[in-house]
This record gives structure tokens, C-alpha cells and sequence, in this order.
């Protein structure tokens, strides 16, 4: 976290530079700026020019005669030509059908009714902070809420798993009454639905459209204990922590012996931090996954926890920061507990919208260009309006969907070397939500210049989809 003189608070940071934010024309600013961090650079291997230019010769013209039979052999050939092109179309359309219509997105069958089941590769998704189920209806092409009649744990556990969870991270799933969102109708368990379901089957299977629900009342469901934290009192800014049940999903992200960066849990499998941290050491032996710690120096006696994937996003732009996300996937589940435990992803229908106050955590630099801080700092800022950010003065229209700005804009308090990946949470009904992943910004603490977040909202159904692939 960043120190700057004229403020008593900090911020975060990370490990040399973050990359350059994007400047769209006509505005090309002549300030330097980075990322939170510049991770070592591998040697780039020279670009070799490739000759595209083909020279022809050209021939003796040919004898009419010739040219009249070099015609006829044309239109024999060019007859089973587009023959075969009809083929190919016809093989390609019925390919398009049966992916797009009797596959998921995930690669799953769908339903015997021949109709996609998922929509973007997603059966089921969490809405609200009382965590109500929904199910898309492959009828009406939209999301409805599961009716409770005869839903039980089993089928519980295994909607989770359809979301990409541990069936040993499950809960339990409740009830709640029906809200406005009913009035669209149910989905409810059909007849072939006795008791019980194997871990190859789809709970969404079982599911029908319904106009009625009998229970008069909806399915909720908890897949992980996640958000739990000590937190009692407002942080004023760039505070030591001293509990480890004050911010348990804080993970130190580590390669060649160093922290490089931050990233958060949110299950006993799962860490989320940023792409850019993933650049230049893009293999999981390359890093090293530390939980549960709040000194640097705590982590040297530890063997900490090995990673077997790491997905970074597929969109993700070094230019404009765009998609600055990734998931890392352990190779051994985490063993949770009240200072190892998950943050919440944030469920559909949930507002975190400016102003609201929200929490960045992390071992960044204590001063711009500094090292790594051995505690782990916290620091309050505040969500800082799209628009805002956008404005000549700030950002200059560099804030994407797929952003968040946080901070101050008077500076003092901001993420910065060694704090990339890390978490971006603010509190809800007493749960703590994951609202973004530090990414980039200009300086450390400058006025003027907030820290800027992955939009994790955005990527809501991207996590879910990796979660269930891999």
C-alpha cells in the first residue's frame, strides 16, 4: 500500500510498474504509468519478415480449339465442385444445429427436449444476497426461480457442482418465500425425480416450466461458506492487520522465492487475481499460493500451495487493461476455516454502485517504487463513478464495462506495486463480496489518478464457466 507524506493514510501496490493504460485518440497524454506490477520479462525472440509477394510468369496464349476444350473439362469439373460444396454446408450446418441447440456451452448434453439448456453455458445462477436459486428455462428463455417442493441437499449439492463447486464446500440449501421475480412462473422437480442423484447426472434435468409452485416457496442455496470475516470496526486507512479472521480469503500469489502478487479465495479450490500478474510466468509450477498468513516473514516455513491450472482471460489486452482477470486452480483443495475462507462472489441483482465504501487489502509497496510490505496493510476507499473516471481530468476515457475505479480522488489511499490480483470487497447483510481485482492505475496514491479494479460482476458467468471446465 502506497504512503504519501501529506496523508497519514496508505495504499496498495505492486512490484515494479503496472503496464501503460490505453489512450484512445484524440487524447494521447505524456505521463508515464504502469500496473500493479512489472513481473520479469522473458527475452523476445526477433521478428523474422516473411516474403508474401508471388511473382507469376506469364504463358503463350493458347490456340482457340484448346481453349474450347479446356472450357468443356471446366464445366465437368466445376459440377462436382459445388456438389461437394453443398456437402460441406449441409455436414456444417447440422454441426451448428447440434452444438448450438443440444449442447451447452460447457460441452454438455442438454435436455431430451432437442432445446439449449443453459444459456451462455450457465443452468443455474445465484440472485441476491439471500442467495435465491434461479434455473433458465430453455421454454421461455429466461431465468426463473426453482420452487422448494421436494428439493432436498442432494440435488443441492449437485446444482453446485453445475456451478463449478466442490461438493465438499457444499452447505445446505433453505427456502424463502417468492418474490416479484415468481410472477414469470417456476421451475419445479419433475416425476422422475425420486431421491437422490449421481455426480455424472445434471440437476438441471430434472427441472419443468410450471405456472405453480405447491411449497409456496423457493429454493435458496449456499454452494460455500464465504464472507465470514471479524471485521467490527471502520478501517481508517493503510492499517496493519493483526487478525487472521479479519480478511481470510487474502492469498500472497508468490514465484522465484518473492511475493508478486495478491489474489482471493473464493473456495477451497479456487483463487481469483488478475491476468497481467500471469504475463510473463504463465505456468502454474511457476507459483506458489499462500493462505491464512499475515507476515511475509511467516511464509518462509511454509511449503505454501501448489497451483495445477492457471486461466487467464482470453480477452484480456495489455494495451488497455481490458479483461484483467484469471483464476488459479490449486492442485490440493484448501483446508478452510474462519482464517482461510472464501469471499462471496457477488449474486445477480446485487447494486454495488458509487459511492459505496469498499476494502482493498494486500502486501503492495509502502511508497511508490518500494518493496513489498512483510504485513498485511487494509485501506478504505471509495467506489468512484464511471463517468467520473472517464473525465479528461482523470482517466481520460480509459474505463471500460469490464473496470472499476476505487480510491480517493484527492490521493493518499491506493493500491500499487504488489498488490495486483489482489481483493477489492465491501460488505452486504454482514457477508463480504468480491467486488473487484486490482489492476492497474498511474502512480501510487496520485490526485487524481484512483486505482482501478476488474469489474468482477462483469465476469460473473466467465468464472462459472471455468470453474465447471476445469
Amino acid at each position: 500500500m502506497y504512503s504519501n507524506t501529506s496523508h497519514d493514510n496508505y495504499g496498495f501496490q505492486h512490484e515494479d510498474e503496472r503496464p501503460p493504460p490505453y489512450h484512445p485518440p484524440p487524447y494521447a497524454p505524456n505521463y508515464s504509468q504502469g500496473l500493479y506490477p512489472t513481473l520479469p520479462q522473458y527475452p523476445t525472440t526477433p521478428h523474422v519478415p516473411i516474403n508474401t509477394h508471388h511473382t507469376v510468369t506469364a504463358g503463350q496464349p493458347h490456340p482457340t480449339a484448346t481453349r474450347k476444350v479446356a472450357g468443356r473439362n471446366q464445366w465437368f469439373c466445376i459440377v462436382p465442385a459445388i456438389i461437394t460444396i453443398l456437402v460441406v454446408v449441409g455436414v456444417a450446418a447440422v454441426l451448428v444445429w447440434y452444438f448450438a441447440f443440444q449442447m451447452c456451452g460447457t460441452g454438455q448434453r442438454c435436455g431430451e427436449n432437442g432445446l439449449r439448456d443453459c444459456s451462455g453455458g450457465e443452468c443455474f445462477r445465484l440472485y441476491g444476497s439471500n442467495f435465491q436459486l434461479l434455473s433458465f428455462s430453455a421454454k421461455d428463455k429466461t431465468w426463473k426461480p426453482v420452487c422448494s417442493s421436494r428439493w432436498d441437499d442432494n440435488i443441492g449439492r449437485r446444482a453446485c457442482q453445475q456451478m463449478g463447486y466442490s461438493r465438499t464446500d457444499y452447505v445446505s440449501s433453505g427456502e424463502m418465500k417468492p418474490g416479484s421475480g415468481s410472477s414469470g412462473g417456476y421451475m419445479v422437480l419433475n416425476t422422475d425425480y425420486i431421491s437422490g442423484i449421481s455426480s455424472a447426472e445434471s440437476a438441471h434435468s430434472y427441472l419443468t416450466d410450471s405456472s405453480t409452485c405447491q411449497s409456496n416457496a423457493v429454493v435458496t442455496l449456499k454452494c460455500v461458506e464465504c464472507g465470514k470475516s471479524t471485521v467490527q470496526t471502520r478501517i481508517v486507512g493503510g492499517e496493519v492487520v493483526t487478525s487472521r479472521t479479519r480478511w481470510p480469503w487474502q492469498v500472497s500469489l508468490q514465484s522465484g522465492g518473492g511475493h508478486l502478487c495478491g489474489g482471493s479465495i473464493i473456495s477451497s479450490s479456487w483463487i481469483v487475481s488478475a491476468a497481467h500478474c500471469f504475463q510473463s510466468r504463465p505456468h502454474p509450477s511457476q507459483w506458489t499460493v499462500f493462505a491464512g498468513f499475515l507476515t511475509r516473514n511467516e511464509m518462509r516455513s511454509s511449503p505454501g500451495n501448489s497451483v495445477s491450472h492457471i486461466i487467464s482471460h482470453a480477452g484480456y489486452d495489455s494495451r488497455t487493461n481490458d479483461n484483467d482477470i484469471a483464476l488459479m486452480k490449486l492442485s490440493t483443495p484448501l483446508r478452510l476455516s474462519s482464517s482461510v475462507g472464501p469471499v462471496c462472489l457477488p449474486s445477480a441483482g446485487l447494486d454495488f454502485s458509487a459511492p459505496r465504501e469498499c476494502y482493498i487489502t494486500g502486501f503492495g509497496a509502502l511508497f511508490s517504487q518500494g518493496p513489498a510490505s512483510n504485513e498485511l496493510r487494509e485501506a478504505k476507499v471509495t467506489l468512484i463513478n464511471r463517468s467520473i473516471c472517464n473525465s479528461r481530468v482523470v482517466y481520460n476515457g480509459q474505463i471500460t464495462d469490464t473496470m472499476i475505479c476505487a480510491g480517493k480522488l484527492e490521493g493518499g489511499v491506493d493500491a500499487c506495486q504488489g498488490d495486483s490480483g489482489g481483493p477489492l470487497v465491501t460488505q452486504e447483510n454482514s457477508l463480504w463480496y468480491l467486488v473487484g481485482d486490482t489492476s492497474w492505475g498511474q502512480g501510487c496514491a496520485v490526485r487524481n489518478k484512483p486505482g482501478v479494479y476488474g469489474n468482477v460482476t462483469f465476469f460473473l458467468g466467465w468464472i462459472s464457466e471455468q470453474m465447471q471446465k476445469y
